[in-house]
């Protein structure tokens, strides 16, 4: 495996950031790291980066450990934090040659090339970067995190603001670079990590809830809640439908009810049984299809 964190614990004062985190990232793979504000995704990437040192556990890279002090692993992972911090007033090549000098690269001016064709900046390349639009910006931002082609690249946020061109082309970007790069993108939009990845960990209040790919998000398999959608031939009050074991929740759709109930127990054969004793009919029974969005929503509620 590229990536594993083991017990990931962050304390800031009295608040526990993130709370024994442990997952692993397989060579290859584009991982979305989902998670609403302040659930630890940022901290969480700054620990790997090495930017930040943990309270306890260990991260590692390529299996060789993460700390502040080594610098050589460090030349295996690329980072670009969120809000894209860039010295505007530099020219693109110039300040991609300044990075790359960091990395003291001998093949500096082919890295370079590579790098403005790859990101598709050749036409921007000879412009001061406080004339570039937000896309642009975040072209150069992920230049500058691969220009010494690291194994792992990691993206806080990549895609915050941009209009809906600007959006297609650096997720046709990320995939492109994704075929010979570990990737792992944090971000709080499901929608965005679902058009570009292919599995999920999702962290909420410094833990993690999910760990998975994305179909079997979509198949479920992290839903909390059962929604069935039922119909009666008669009027009923939403009491009734609570009375029943195992409901939490009871609300009409058009002539239908939304039913909620524990994920971990079909609802659908008491609802059955229920509408038997009260000599109902059932016009329809199914179970809601539900969208990623309110899945995220019952994992980080």
């Amino acid at each position: 495996m590229t990536v594993e964190t083991r017990d990931i614990t962050k304390i800031f004062g009295k608040q526990k950031a993130l709370d024994n985190v442990s997952f692993s990232i397989n060579k290859g793979e584009l991982v979305g790291f989902l998670g609403p504000n302040g659930a630890g995704k940022s901290t969480m990437m700054k620990i790997i980066t090495g930017f930040m040192p943990p309270y306890s556990g260990d991260v590692f890279v390529n299996k060789q450990k993460i700390t502040l002090e080594n610098i050589e692993i460090k030349r295996n992972i690329g980072y670009l934090p969120e809000n894209n911090p860039l010295y505007t007033d530099l020219y693109v090549k110039e300040y991609l040659e300044i990075t790359a000098g960091f990395y003291k690269l001998k093949n500096k001016k082919q890295r370079l090339a590579e790098m403005v064709e790859l990101t598709g900046l050749g036409n921007e390349q000879h412009k001061k970067i406080r004339a570039l639009s937000k896309g642009y910006r975040q072209r150069v931002g992920i230049a500058q995190a691969l220009i010494h082609n690291p194994s792992v690249l990691i993206l806080d946020e990549p895609t915050t603001g941009l209009d809906p061109n600007q959006l297609e082309e650096i997720r046709a970007l990320i995939r492109e670079i994704s075929r010979e790069k570990t990737v792992i993108i944090s971000s709080h939009i499901m929608q965005e990590v679902e058009a570009i990845c292919n599995r999920i960990l999702v962290i909420n209040k410094g833990k993690i809830v999910a760990n998975g790919g994305i179909t079997e998000i979509k198949a479920g398999k992290f839903k909390r809640n059962q929604i069935v959608i039922a119909e009666f031939n008669k009027a009923l009050k939403a009491e009734q439908l609570v009375s029943v074991e195992g409901v939490k929740n009871a609300s009409p759709e058009k002539n239908c009810w939304l039913i909620e109930a524990n994920s971990e127990v079909d609802i659908r054969p008491a609802i059955f049984r229920f509408a038997v004793k009260n000599h109902l009919i059932l016009l329809t029974l199914k179970e809601k299809q539900q969208n990623l969005e309110s899945i995220f929503y019952q994992l980080t509620q």
